[in-house]
């Protein structure tokens, strides 16, 4: 008897073993069902980064420019772009000092120089040289007397906040650089 009870015992664990087996097998089918039935095909981060790229941007270009003004722009768009809608260069315009393949961003200003002397090639010669600030990259920057990685982004992050450098004492405005600093480097750069 108690053999036949011990037997049965068994009997029902392994049945109600395989019975819960059976019913998580079932749930975990219908959940993962449940899953693919409902899975949106854009994250929600990707939603963010969308709604983060503004329709359009405002760029002020001014200087030898035929239409001089505030233009409203597509956010991937380059100088050249907003320099043919301004109407183009101007015939004194220093062209050689605009990097026309740079990426337009929110409320930068844009200033294209005049020809000094009307000698563009003796003004593209005597500037070569120099380091063209508003446009340079940080490997360039870095290339100037007592600017390293640090100061080089500094000047970067500067720049593309509060828009390009009118004269080269605005470049005190950036963190790490100082009188020494500037006086080391002024006649190495070009700001127009």
């Amino acid at each position: 008897m108690i053999e036949l009870l011990r037997k049965n015992i068994v009997i029902a664990v392994i049945s109600l073993v395989a019975i819960l087996i059976l019913f998580f097998q079932l749930i975990d089918k219908d959940e993962s069902s449940i899953a693919i039935l409902t899975e949106e095909p854009i994250s929600q981060d990707r939603n963010v980064e969308e709604k983060d790229i503004p329709d359009q941007i405002i760029v002020d270009i001014k200087g030898a420019i035929h239409q001089p003004g505030v233009y409203e722009m597509e956010p991937n768009s380059r100088v050249k772009d907003i320099v043919d809608k301004a109407g183009g260069f101007t015939k004194d315009a220093n062209e050689y000092e605009i990097n026309l393949a740079q990426k337009l961003f929110d409320e930068m200003i844009i200033i294209v120089p005049k020809m000094v002397e009307g000698d563009k090639q003796s003004n593209t010669a005597s500037q070569s040289n120099k380091i063209r600030i508003n446009y340079a990259s940080v490997e360039e920057i870095e290339t100037l007397p007592g600017i390293g990685p640090s100061k080089a982004n500094a000047i970067i992050q500067y720049r593309e906040e509060h828009g390009y450098f009118q004269k080269v004492e605005d470049l005190l405005q950036v963190s790490g650089i100082g009188e020494k600093v500037l006086e080391a480097i002024k006649e190495e750069i070009q700001v127009p």
